[in-house]
């Protein structure tokens, strides 16, 4: 059913449930539009509490209408100090009351409604994998967290680059969609996503010296709690330290259909000391640890057959200083270290094959497998701000340096074997100039990319120049237009192949028997994206203090020299030995066959799509309405075209919110429609409602509720659904939570 016949409302294959939910589609999104043409005649004028902090941090233009500080935050991962409708590029800001509204258990709930951006994380709830436009894996998506990077990866039937941190620690999110992100580190060719942690300053009120808090949470689906602690001081103005730890425990989840998803249940531990020390006037200095204690099982065949247990830490160290006197100084130095180490641990007897001889053994009960990396990272930029004639320069230049260094053991016939050990070094330099004059902006820029990659058996290396080049235009004066803007963007970006891409080596361990082949020939991935978007601001739409916000961008992204994997290599070819002796191998379901598999660059991948995403914010409440539809396939170098099965669902997203009593009570609802991809089996259309509500009942207590998936779809994640088993996603979930809160 495609999204034309949708918005007619022409659908008759639809149960009772599933037509009451697209039925809400329709009503939510006239409401949304309704209210952005008639605000309420009772709507409250008072500024919500939480704006006033926002507002000290905002851009002077940005200061016309208590709708237009709450909307336009700066974006963390600007280097050039923009909010998102400020910037020529695809990206999304989620900040500390939308998070709250979203009452996340894992990161996977922190986008929704966001375009372009979808999580995918099995049963396994606590692993998450960011897909962006149809790209995901191998450090195609970059996530940062604080300034480190996240580069854990192990592979396996699911997802493979994963990170791990606790939404209960956060206060923003930010997005960047497509290679405009090239100044952000090497590999982004699908976009990054910057996690930023609570600091004190987010915590503590003014003229408090300290305060705590404490959050305590009950889920209905996997009968999950949730209790988090908080605590700030400030030794003095120039001083502060914040603390933060997150307990969670939950059982296996439902889903719609009312059947138990075995493996969904985890119990998580995470915490954050976080410190801001400002050395002078114009600097500042950051440190900080996150860290996280995970535990849950694995399933094979329906049954439990792993335990997993995961350890991170994380270290940063992150120093600015931007003196106004000084316009050529505004300077930033972030280091970071993060190890991860995740053991899996055997549960039952396997039946699996020995790697390197494929003969039939037995993997005991009690088996260890483990998982360690350690990134170290540093990332130094300038921005110098001068003009030239008329035009105003933001010049910003800088490099960044990553290591990864990666060792994995397990006994013969593990699943360690998916993910070999070995060390790759990432670096890179960049330039770049945004230049404005009047009703014109240019932003040109250029990155260099090097990479080594080391084992006991390869070496390999590569290195690119990268351009972007964007030009903004906005061509209106007049009222009520004079906040249009159209860009064009051309960009470039450079992925180095993974460990696991370029060293995996021996036979396959389970199920069938094949040999794995290593390719230090591969060549590095090329994403070049053009993209043109329309941003669009304006204030006192209706009302002095309302504020409407929307952007949109259709992108078309080559990827040259696509990495895959090749199961169908013939004997001969690329090495591709023939095993004699081998079948049959009288393992249930296992049997050898005379192929070999292999990462190669076989393909060329070409994604297009569109974006949209749009808020109105007003002293009564808030609306919004976005929609993201992504097409991908790939054409092999023999000609072959193949939809790519990383693509995500098409999306309609609508949102709706009211405020009463002065601000103290907010209710509303959000309606998703989810169209399957091509090329996917298994996935189908669904749509999911949701309703929240919060109520600031004093200083220092809110009540917190939220509804997920009301009408009890069942549906898959196009993401997990080329799977032989699919893994359905939580049913009804109803969420209930209290926050005291002391300070002083």
């Amino acid at each position: 059913m495609g999204l034309a016949n949708w918005a007619r409302g022409d659908r008759t294959d639809c149960v009772p449930a599933s037509c009451l939910a697209l039925n809400g589609v329709a009503l939510l999104a006239g409401v949304a539009a309704i209210a952005l043409i008639a605000s309420p005649a009772s709507a409250q004028q008072a500024k919500p509490a939480q704006d006033q902090q926002a507002e000290q941090a905002k851009p002077k233009e940005e200061k016309a209408a208590d709708g237009a500080t709450l909307l336009d935050k700066i974006l963390i991962l600007s280097r050039t100090g923009e909010t998102a409708i400020q910037s020529l590029a695809s990206v999304s800001h989620v900040d500390q009351e939308q998070l709250d509204r979203r009452m996340a258990t894992t990161p996977n709930d922190v986008f929704f409604g966001v375009p372009g951006i979808t999580m995918q994380s099995d049963a396994r709830r606590v692993a998450s994998s960011v897909n962006i436009r149809g790209l995901q894996d191998f450090g195609r998506v970059q996530v940062i967290v604080d300034g480190a990077r996240q580069d854990f990866q192990r592979s396996g039937h699911g997802t493979q680059s994963t990170f791990y941190i606790d939404p209960e620690l956060l206060k923003s999110a930010d997005v960047v969609r497509g290679p405009v992100a090239n100044t952000y580190g090497s590999g982004a060719i699908g976009g990054v996503v910057f996690f930023e942690t609570k600091d004190a300053a987010d915590f503590l009120r003014d003229g408090e010296t300290w305060a705590a808090s404490a959050t305590a949470r009950y889920e209905t689906n996997g009968k999950g709690w949730t209790t988090s602690a908080s605590g700030a001081y400030r030794m003095n103005e120039n001083w502060d330290v914040l603390g933060n730890i997150v307990y969670r425990d939950y059982g296996n989840y439902k889903d719609g259909g009312g059947n138990t998803v075995n493996g969904s249940g985890f119990d998580v531990l995470s915490g954050l000391i976080k410190t801001t020390i400002r050395p002078t006037e114009n600097s500042e200095l950051k440190l900080g640890w996150n860290g996280t204690s995970d535990n849950w099982q694995e399933v094979s065949s329906g049954v439990p057959a792993y335990d997993v247990g995961l350890k991170q830490n994380t270290f940063t160290a992150r120093y600015n200083i931007t003196d106004d006197a000084k316009s050529w100084l505004d300077l930033h130095i972030n280091a970071s270290y993060g190890k991860t180490s995740l053991n899996q641990t055997s549960l039952i007897p396997l039946n699996r094959y020995d790697p390197s001889t494929g003969g039939a053994i037995t993997v005991p009960a009690g088996s260890v497998s483990a998982y360690d990396m350690g990134t170290l990272s540093l990332d130094i930029w300038n921005t110098s701000r001068f003009e030239t004639g008329a035009l105003a320069h933001e010049l910003t230049y800088g490099g960044d340096w990553v290591s990864d260094d990666v060792k994995n053991v397990g006994p013969s016939g593990s699943d360690s074997f998916y993910t070999p050990s070995g060390k790759r070094r990432v670096s890179g330099a960049y330039v770049q100039d945004k230049i404005s004059w009047e009703w014109l902006e240019v932003v040109a820029g250029l990155r260099y990319d090097s990479y080594s990659l080391k084992s006991d058996a390869n070496d390999t290396s590569g290195d690119r120049l990268s351009p972007r080049i964007t030009v903004g235009i906005s061509p209106f004066e007049s009222a009520g237009l004079e906040g249009l803007q159209f860009y064009t963007t051309y960009a470039e970006g450079y992925r180095s192949p993974s460990i696991t891409e370029t060293l995996i080596s021996g036979l396959h361990p389970a199920g069938v028997v094949f040999p794995f082949l290593p390719n230090p020939n591969l060549k590095p991935e090329t994403g070049k994206t053009w993209e043109a978007g329309v941003n669009y601001k304006t204030n006192g739409v209706f009302q002095p203090d309302d504020a409407l916000r929307i952007k949109a961008a259709y992108f078309h992204n080559d990827v040259d020299d696509y990495i895959g994997l090749n199961d169908d290599v013939g004997v001969g070819n690329n090495g591709c030995p023939y095993l004699p002796g081998l079948p049959p191998i009288w393992v249930p379901g296992g049997y050898y066959i005379p192929t070999c598999a292999q990462y190669q660059n076989y393909a060329n991948a070409k994604i297009q799509g569109f974006e949209f995403e749009s808020v109105y914010e007003a002293a009564w409440g808030f609306a919004g309405l976005s929609a993201s539809v992504t097409n991908g396939h790939t054409v092999s170098y023999a000609g072959v075209r193949e939809d790519l099965s990383t693509i995500p669902s098409s999306q309609v997203s609508a949102q709706l919110g009211f405020r009463f009593l002065e601000d103290k009570l907010t209710v509303g609802g959000e309606v998703q429609y989810n169209g399957k991809p091509k090329g996917n089996a298994i996935a189908r259309d669904y749509t999911l409602v949701n309703a929240f509500a919060s109520y600031q009942a004093t200083d220092n207590l809110k009540i917190d509720f939220r509804a997920d998936n009301l009408f009890d779809v069942k549906y898959v994640n196009p993401l997990n659904g080329s799977t032989t088993s699919p893994i359905y996603e939580p049913g009804v979930t109803l969420k209930l939570a209290a926050t005291m809160r002391f300070g002083g």
